[in-house]
């Protein structure tokens, strides 16, 4: 018996599914999840010593790569100062400085501890300051695990949601409407119906839950229109996407600007941190300010702070990350569809900047429906491949892979030389 194994083992004695968040059990590929001991760069180390090239980097936070030494010594310099105050500090100052900088839209931001804990209060404060109670999210696309989320959409535009999730109460799901992601026709619907309701839509702005899903041109701008029109306003979940696709995120990339933005993942430099911002007027609603109750004992963590600080300054001092991560993330695409077209493999690559993910399907992935027509049964010997290959990539279809800006040469040939083994497995 390896020590993952034992260890996990002993790990389902003592948590649920052995796990502290789901998917990381491996359930979804039927193996043991690989405990980790380290990682450096690119790369993440088990407790048994295999060494892999790491795509996951940590769900997102990492574009800097793992233990990058400037983060590493402010998170030290910040944790001999103290962990934690119950106070303000003036990183938070700071950092909440540079993202409104860099954010189009943001004009005043509160930092959180989770994106979970972001949306759910940006999606609060748009309730309070609309006096509306009704949301509109996308069939695919996840905001964290708060309740009024967790929903699916019925066989209908207007068929009433129901909890996906036991513990939730239908009566507060019923708040939430659920639209086609890249229909615009199916946002119209919702409008016409019940409008005057509705205090916010949110999106993200590239699917990256559902595995990556682009949006149609003038599917944002449409989003813009519609609610605009009639007075709700327009979330955009950033919190994979920001800072991702470029310092400005995807509101930047393509200038569409929301009245309220979720950032989490890279703000904190891969401690647990996140934001939400937006229009100063909608902001001054947040208790002490205004009405909209929001609190964290641990808000503004200096540690996490310290963090988020060092990794947006080097990502704005040095932009060539960002063309460097794009690069290697196109010669992974490349390989993926030379060799789906090599192997006549039913599959369909979709990228972004350094975002990406393979789908086994044969349609285009353009919204839920069409990635959830993926064969699991194929992506779960893909999986398998890419591991035993030294690929550490999402153990589940529906998720994102991610390069940063200091996977090297050698490991994206090392990666294109275990995708076309993957690919080619099934070669009669």
């Amino acid at each position: 018996m390896d020590k993952s194994q034992e260890i996990f083992e002993k790990a389902c004695r003592l948590m649920p599914g052995g796990v502290s968040s789901p998917v990381r059990a491996f359930r979804a590929v039927g193996m043991t999840p690989r405990f980790i001991e380290r990682a450096k760069g690119s790369h993440i180390y088990d407790v048994d010593g295999h060494d892999y090239i790491d795509y996951i980097g940590s769900w997102g936070p990492m574009i800097l790569g793992h233990a990058h030494p400037e983060v590493a010594e402010a998170v030290c310099r910040a944790v001999y100062r103290g962990t934690s105050y119950g106070a303000p500090t003036e990183g938070e100052v700071t950092l909440c400085e540079m993202i409104i900088d860099a954010v189009p839209s943001v004009e005043m931001v509160r930092l959180v501890n989770s994106g979970t804990e972001a949306v759910m209060s940006a999606i609060r404060a748009a309730r309070g300051y609309t006096g509306r109670d009704y949301i509109v999210k996308f069939e695919g696309c996840y905001h964290g695990h708060s309740d009024g989320l967790l929903v699916k959409a019925g066989s209908g535009l207007m068929t009433q949601n129901v909890p996906d999730s036991a513990g939730v109460p239908e009566a507060y799901a019923s708040k939430t409407l659920t639209a086609v992601y890249n229909d615009l026709d199916s946002v119209k619907a919702l409008f016409e119906a019940c409008g005057n309701q509705i205090a916010a839509l949110i999106v993200e702005p590239v699917a990256a839950n559902m595995g990556v899903v682009l949006p149609k041109p003038g599917f944002l701008e449409g989003l813009r229109k519609i609610t605009e029109d009639y007075g709700s306003l327009l979330i955009f979940d950033e919190v994979i996407t920001g800072f991702r696709l470029g310092y400005s995120g995807a509101q930047g990339y393509y200038n569409v600007l929301p009245d309220m933005t979720t950032m989490g993942k890279i703000i904190g430099g891969g401690m647990p941190l996140a934001a939400y911002g937006g229009r100063k007027e909608i902001m001054e609603m947040v208790a002490p300010s205004g009405p909209v109750y929001q609190a964290g004992t641990l808000s503004g963590n200096p540690a996490a702070v310290a963090a988020g600080i060092k990794t947006l300054e080097i990502l704005k001092n040095h932009p060539e990350i960002y063309v460097r991560a794009e690069s290697q993330a196109a010669k992974l695409e490349k390989a993926f569809l030379e060799n789906i077209k090599k192997y006549d493999v039913a599959a369909v690559c979709n990228r972004i900047g350094s975002l990406m993910s393979i789908f086994f399907t044969k349609q285009p992935v353009t919204d839920y429906s069409s990635a959830a027509s993926s064969d699991l049964k194929r992506f779960k010997e893909y999986f398998a491949a890419m591991l035993a290959g030294g690929i550490y990539i999402a153990p589940s279809q529906f998720e994102a892979l991610f390069v940063s800006g200091v996977h090297s040469d050698e490991d994206i040939c090392r990666t294109e030389l275990a995708i076309g083994k993957a690919l080619g497995q099934w070669q009669r």
